[in-house]
């Protein structure tokens, strides 16, 4: 699959992996500057160091140029990102990358693991009703579609969110999400030169097995490969390409 396919299809394209710790992660200066400071080497352009809110911890490239990396470390949570990758096994480096010093420079081992995730989304600017196109574009004639069939109906709360299981143990599931950013007491007249989005995310998540240790370089790879399959061969003709059609007729009328 070609990141830079994907990007041309969207107004924003987000590739993040996350890993969730059981235990706090360690939140002395030195342990944090130099895990940072080990990302800064192999990736010097990741200048923009800050503090966040709630203890988050964050270094960036620069977010003017519209595509730009990002490592984060949150109280139980480290995060590694690439907004708008045109090469995806690039992004997938920065993450192994990361996931191997957490064990050496942060503590966090594979017991501490409390899963492990992949996530592809997809941003689409739309100024309008964003229930309207979701519900236009992805329900149809289903069973929640014939609802708006109703008189006077109109759709107010469509950001649909569906997780499956990927395997035997249920320990690796996937989760399709659309969220509407219109608010459901919102006039569309008030949402004119709006810049908000639809947002359609993957996100493949891999819990430790029942037996035996989890290997996260190892998840982390199957995890690709299938976020990837999925994408192709789900997501993009059943998700994406509805919502753009939807979106362009609504923007032609």
């Amino acid at each position: 699959m070609d990141a830079k396919s994907l990007a041309s299809i969207c107004d924003d394209l987000y590739v993040e992996m996350f890993v969730n710790t059981q235990l706090d992660l360690p939140t002395n200066r030195e342990t944090i500057l130099t895990f940072f400071e080990r990302i800064q080497k192999q990736y010097p352009s990741m200048t923009c160091f800050y503090r966040g809110q709630a203890g988050q911890f964050s270094l960036e490239e620069n977010r003017s140029l519209g595509q730009y990396r990002w490592v984060n470390l949150e109280p139980n949570r480290i995060g590694s990102g690439w907004v708008n990758p045109e090469v995806l096994d690039q992004v997938y480096q920065q993450d192994q990358l990361v996931l191997e010093l957490i064990p050496y420079m942060l503590g966090v081992s594979p017991l501490d693991i409390e899963s492990l995730e992949l996530s592809f989304a997809m941003d689409f600017v739309y100024s309008g009703n964003h229930d309207e196109v979701i519900a236009e574009a992805l329900f149809g004639s289903t069973a929640f579609g014939t609802l708006l069939d109703w008189p006077g109906a109109k759709a107010v709360g469509f950001s649909p969110s569906v997780a499956i299981a990927l395997s035997e143990d249920n320990r690796t599931q996937a989760r399709v999400s659309v969220e509407s950013k219109t608010s459901v007491l919102e006039d569309d007249s008030h949402r004119q030169g709006s810049d908000e989005a639809i947002t359609l995310s993957l996100t493949v998540r891999q819990f430790p097995p029942l037996v035996g240790r989890l290997d996260p370089l190892a998840a982390f790879m199957d995890q690709c490969q299938m976020a990837e399959d999925l994408m192709t061969e789900r997501i993009i003709p059943y998700f994406v390409q509805p919502l753009i059609g939807a979106l362009n007729q609504r923007r032609s009328d």
